[in-house]
């Protein structure tokens, strides 16, 4: 029974699914995953019900992953402003997706569908129909975005996430690392990518497992190595607790963002941000690997979160 003297959390309808020892909470404010646990230790670096996500812990980034440098970007010969919501940057970060009410189409134990129809506004004037499905089983979280384009006209996109894998107790430190990126981008101070640059012979190459220590990382890599089931494979472990996190994605992320969390104010190196995203930063203005969805198409991108114990 729900407790209406209880006040509403600022993350809205809290729905959780259990699997075995599994635990995760997905929630309509902003349609992502708030909690993730696993015999009832934290699995991600989430937050409270009772507090505002910081950090996009957790969050989907839709129509657009990361930043879009000054917020201004060019599409079908028209130049469009979006509000700049990282301004100390002068950017606009993380799309606009996450800041809305999602509604709760489907839900049984194990999976819930949470569906958004994202309106025209200013710097996007197109209509999309979200659809976010989160599963739970065996094998851990499953997560798939799907973006129907119900307006009249073609309309920009780009996908990401923003979970913070938890595998220490403690800080992030003392855990491993491996991205199978041959490649990452080199990135200016308001963290707009500038060029491209191998791994090979740097600190940023993480293609074989190695500790993480007192390295900061704000990154975005590319060129990823796949298995042969297309899938590919970023492994954050902590040895010495026995237990590694495997977030793996599906084709349609072409990136992957990897972040230490120096600069969260209230919860640094915590845990690392593993962000899959279909574009690189700032997207919507360099037409980088941009997905462009004609009126009634729609584009699907799969990733997830695979806990093993040593």
């Amino acid at each position: 029974m729900t407790d209406l003297t209880a006040p509403p959390s600022p993350s809205g309808e809290q729905l959780e699914l259990r699997s075995g020892g599994q635990c995760l909470v997905v929630v309509s404010g902003g349609g992502g995953i708030r909690r993730y646990s696993l015999d009832g230790r934290d699995l991600l670096d989430g937050y409270a019900r009772h507090e505002v996500c910081a950090g996009a812990r957790g969050q989907l980034l839709s129509p657009w992953p990361n930043r879009v440098r000054d917020g201004r970007y060019e599409f079908g010969g028209d130049v469009r402003q979006l509000a700049l919501t990282e301004p100390a940057a002068g950017n606009a970060i993380h799309g606009l997706s996450r800041w809305h009410s999602w509604t709760v189409e489907e839900r049984d134990g194990q999976r819930v569908v949470l569906g958004l129809q994202l309106i025209p506004q200013m710097g996007y004037p197109h209509l999309l129909q979200l659809r976010a499905e989160y599963t739970l089983d065996d094998d851990g979280v499953g997560v798939t975005l799907t973006a129907t384009n119900r307006g009249a006209a073609p309309a920009p996109y780009g996908i990401g996430a923003h979970p913070y894998l938890r595998a220490s107790a403690g800080l992030i430190d003392s855990c491993t690392l491996q991205i199978p990126a041959a490649t990452r981008l080199v990135s200016d101070d308001r963290h707009i990518p500038v060029e491209r640059s191998p791994v090979a012979g740097t600190e940023f190459d993480y293609r074989e497992p190695r500790l993480i220590g007192s390295t900061r990382l704000d990154s975005a890599f590319c060129d990823l190595a796949r298995d042969p089931d297309g899938i590919a494979r970023v492994v954050f472990a902590a040895p010495d607790e026995g237990l590694a996190l495997t977030l793996w994605m599906d084709r349609a992320h072409e990136y992957v963002m990897a972040f230490t969390g120096d600069t969260l104010a209230d919860r640094p190196r915590q845990g690392l941000a593993i962000e899959p995203m279909s574009c690189p930063p700032n997207a919507l203005a360099s037409g980088d690997h941009l997905i462009v969805l004609h009126p009634g198409e729609s584009h699907a991108a799969s990733w997830g979160i695979t806990p093993t114990r040593a």
